[in-house]
């Protein structure tokens, strides 16, 4: 007996089997069907199906499925004649037996007669927090009068109208930029087949309550169907047109007179920013004109706010995207199908056919046939699984015969509805190619000026020339970009598509990076000073392989399942999810400015995330020009938004933005102790900072002396000494310390000092001239402290910011030099004894960094015991600067906390949610 109760116990979920009603459906919709077949799930008994006559001879979707299992459907076209219910169809009903009716969606009026009839009488689902927006246009009202919540009520039926007792509710944020569609689509459609579920399991438990509605707070909202209520009149507020066009949406339809003819407005949102460039339109009613743009139609209400609308629906009835409206429709040529289109065609049509449950030809109307809001969202989910071409709804809106449809399906999957993205280039010639790039800021896939006005010049190190000017962003350009990012990630698609789609979309820019990758480094070495030959090597080289690698992690963040002890005599089981923490900012530094883009924001949106990227004042150049890929690699609005600008202003405003949770910061480490302040202080964002550096590299007298001479000039001098891991002091051997220095000397004299577009340059410009003059004060305070000047030490003798690589030596412990980072060409060198290893470790470790490290040693432990000993968080042995994708990447002590690169910089932008069952 105990072993059968163990055995029953571990496949039951509940203490006692719930009772199964005998149910009547009086409705209609796919809601009510997907009701039915909930209810016939759950073990209940659907005794008869009542439902509206067939329109053009197509059956209502729930009489579909109820004939299909056998239930008696009856399709009454009214069950009342001048208000007195009809006999023999009451009595036909009655003769059914239910227990409890389920009025899903009932576009009928139902007789008293049949609504007490059953032993637990009727339910019906309304699509409203009752008491208020009683009646047929409930979630037109919730979205007009701008509710902040919305919600649906199940309700036990009264001779009222919604106003019986209420059983259960459900509510649900609206957010700003909700639609009927959307809301209904979301949560609505979804959580109310559920609910009605649960209403029937409480009945048959007999555990449903009946809470009177009260009468405060109620309302009656009249039916809204009629195309003359919805006339807009502008002599209001912004919001208040943006909640009364969202809340008519396609029907009725909000409308206003452009034009002359009747022109229905879709798809609004609230327009922050400066004003966009476009053609003026006259809007009757409206006090200034429309403006007809590239992301839709700008209108204004008496407040001078602006809202945007994408679509338009004209007077002939034909939807068009609101930016084309003025311009003639574009007129495609008929494809002719390849035989694989033509297999997609008939993929296409079977999905017609089934949504529609009627034979299709090619001018068959998708809405003339009675398909919904509810059918267009399948049919684009559909065609993407089965056809594997990515549609939007308004796609389907635009192409409403199957014929129109079969095209624009093709022609998307050829790519020929791709728009060619415009923006205001700086065009010149240089380095053997025309070049074309943006200097505005990014944001929502749009090239735009500073709401302010504002702009800078960036300036070419080699000669200290003038660029060109770039929009100077400003706070109110951080809240827009942080709208569009938060919009992206909360709204959009790119959080509604799968991981393996978001690896796509990086492939893609990685491959767009590397077709561009000339134009990307010569944009980097003009703006940097890189010599051109590294930059395509190394800064845009290792920035094309770094998203190819975490574009690879997509779809490999997984959580894991951990076992708990069970609450018995149930049990328990535990699973983490990685979800992406939602928009982030990242502030990148000026010395690889592609390249810290890139190990941040890669595995920042491989997460999922979305970003707000601040390059370095001074090197803004080929973050734009990556942006300008982002948009061709078909990533959406929104998820990748780029702000150059001050650091004191942008950056200030993304440490303090409440709705970026995650920053992470590449810089000196007196800004990453501001910005970590400032994160606290605002909302305990989330932090990774890559800091400064005083890297100690030592070279024994064992060492391989052609590589330790070759690979140190490599460690000090690479990318000009602008390199955060650069070997900041060297501790040489005494018995070898003379003759290396002599090598070092000999090598120095071979670099040739050059414009960073020549080919056979070594050494370029520093970045700055700030940064120049800083270099030059670091010598003469090393000189003046009693360190030996070596080689170099000052400003090379011609046009631009060139600094000589500069050797010392007999650096000692109470050094400015043995503690501060140069930032620059600069080799300091100490020597030390073998006979105190130890000693010099100390004087190694003697900073408050600790980014990276080197030793060079055939003696594996030497190398063992002194990697061990260095605290930092790399130590190269027997190479240096030796980083890869792959490897982790970070400091301790002042040299920050989070890693870059490697599976470990995935974990910087996720958060782990444990989740416990009990069953």
């Amino acid at each position: 007996m105990l072993a059968a109760n163990r055995f029953i116990r571990r496949f039951t979920t509940s203490a006692h089997t719930m009772a199964q009603m005998r149910v009547a459906i009086i409705g209609q919709s796919q809601f009510g069907e997907e009701v039915y077949k909930l209810l016939k799930n759950k073990g209940h008994e659907v005794v008869g199906v009542f439902t509206v006559p067939d329109v053009k001879g197509k059956p209502d979707p729930l009489a579909i499925s109820a004939e299909k299992d056998g239930v008696k459907v009856f399709k009454y076209p009214r069950w009342r004649v001048k208000g007195q219910p009809i006999a023999d169809v009451v009595e036909e009903y009655k003769s059914c037996g239910a227990e409890i009716n389920v009025m899903p969606f009932c576009s009928q009026f139902i007789p008293m007669d049949v609504i007490d009839f059953p032993k637990h009488g009727s339910i019906i689902y309304h699509p409203s927090l009752l008491p208020r927006h009683r009646g047929a246009s409930a979630i037109n009202w919730t979205l007009m009068c701008g509710d902040k919540k919305a919600g649906f009520t199940v309700f036990w039926a009264d001779d009222g109208l919604d106003t019986g007792p209420i059983l259960l509710q459900k509510e649900v944020d609206v957010d700003p930029n909700d639609t009927v569609d959307t809301l209904y689509n979301r949560f609505l459609y979804p959580e109310g087949i559920k609910a009605m579920g649960e209403a029937v399991d409480l009945i048959s438990e007999n555990e449903a309550p009946k809470i009177v509605q009260p009468e405060e707070g109620a309302t009656y909202d009249k039916l809204w169907r009629k195309k003359e209520l919805a006339k807009i009149n502008w002599d209001q507020p912004t919001e208040v047109l943006h909640n009364f066009i969202r809340g008519n949406d396609k029907l009725p339809g909000a409308w206003t007179t452009i034009d002359a003819q009747q022109v229905t407005v879709l798809g609004s949102s609230m327009f922050t920013g400066a004003k966009p460039k476009g053609e003026e339109v006259e809007i009757a009613g409206m006090s200034k004109p429309g403006i007809v743009h590239k992301g839709g139609l700008i209108l204004t209400g008496n407040d001078d706010k602006m809202l945007n609308v994408k679509t338009l629906i004209l007077e002939d009835g034909k939807m068009i995207k609101a930016e084309m409206y003025g311009q003639a429709p574009e007129e495609h040529e008929k494809l002719e199908l390849t035989d694989e289109e033509q297999q997609m065609a008939d993929k296409a049509k079977s999905i017609w056919v089934g949504i529609l449950s009627s034979s299709v030809e090619n001018g068959t109307d998708f809405f003339k046939m009675g398909a919904g809001s509810m059918d267009v969202a399948r049919l684009v989910e559909e065609v993407h699984e089965k056809c594997e071409v990515e549609l939007q709804n308004e796609d389907v809106y635009m192409a409403t015969t199957f014929e129109e449809f079969i095209q624009m399906m093709i022609r998307r999957h050829r790519g020929l509805d791709v728009v060619e993205f415009t923006y205001d280039a700086v065009e010149m010639d240089v380095n053997n190619m025309h070049l074309r790039f943006p200097n505005q800021l990014f944001i929502n896939n749009e090239f735009v000026d500073s709401e302010s006005g504002n702009t800078f010049e960036t300036i070419n190190p080699a000669d200290e020339t003038v660029i060109c000017k770039v929009a100077k962003a400003s706070p109110a350009d951080c809240n827009r970009a942080v709208s569009a990012a938060k919009a992206a990630f909360e709204e959009g698609e790119w959080g509604k598509m799968s991981a393996r789609e978001r690896g796509k979309l990086m492939f893609r820019l990685a491959d767009l990076m590397e077709e561009h990758k000339a134009e990307l480094a010569t944009l980097e070495s003009m703006d940097s000073g890189a010599v051109y030959t590294l930059a395509i090597k190394t800064h845009v080289g290792m920035s094309i392989d770094t998203f190819r690698y975490f574009a690879g992690w997509c779809d490999k963040i997984q959580g894991s399942t951990i076992p708990i002890n069970h609450a018995r005599p149930n049990r328990n089981m535990t699973y983490t999810r990685r979800e992406p923490i939602g928009v982030c900012g990242i502030v990148v530094p000026w010395n690889y400015p592609l390249m810290m883009l890139a190990w941040k924001m890669a595995a920042c949106i491989a997460a999922g995330n979305t970003v707000i990227l601040k390059p370095a004042q001074v090197t803004p150049l080929t973050a734009l020009k990556f942006s300008e890929l982002v948009v061709k690699a078909g990533f959406p609005p929104g998820v990748i938004n780029i702000l150059p600008g001050s650091g004191s202003v942008v950056g200030q405003a993304l440490t303090d933005h409440p709705d970026i949770r995650k920053l992470g910061f590449t810089g000196s480490t007196p800004i990453g102790k501001q910005i970590m302040k400032s994160c606290a202080e605002s909302n305990l964002k989330k932090v990774s900072l890559e800091l400064g550096g005083k890297s100690p590299l030592i070279i024994f007298s064992d060492c391989d002396m052609d590589r330790a001479v070759r690979q140190g000039c490599g460690a000090v001098f690479f990318n000009k000494g602008e390199n955060c891991i650069a070997a900041g002091r060297l501790f040489v051997e005494d018995t070898i310390h003379d003759e290396y220095i002599r090598r070092v000397v000999e090598e120095v004299k071979k670099m040739k000092i050059g414009h960073p577009l020549d080919r056979s340059t070594s050494h370029g410009p520093q970045n700055h001239r700030a940064h120049m003059e800083k270099l030059v004060e670091y010598c003469e305070i090393g000189v003046k402290e009693g360190a030996t000047l070596v080689y170099g030490g000052k400003q090379a003798d011609r046009p631009g910011l060139f600094m000589e690589p500069t050797i010392f030596t007999g650096v000692t412990d109470n050094m400015m030099m043995a503690h501060e980072e140069s930032f620059g060409p600069i080799m300091v060198v100490s020597k030390f004894s073998a006979s105190d290893i130890d000693g010099m470790l100390q004087s190694a470790n003697g900073t408050e960094f600790g980014l990276a490290s080197g030793v060079f040693t055939n003696d594996i432990n030497k190398a063992m015991y002194v990697s061990e000993k260095l605290d930092a968080g790399t130590v190269f042995v027997n190479t240096y600067n030796k980083t890869d994708v792959a490897a982790p990447f970070g400091g301790f002590k002042q040299s920050g906390f989070g890693k870059d690169l490697g599976e470990e910089a995935l974990h910087e932008y996720l958060r782990t949610k444990t989740v416990t069952i009990e069953y």
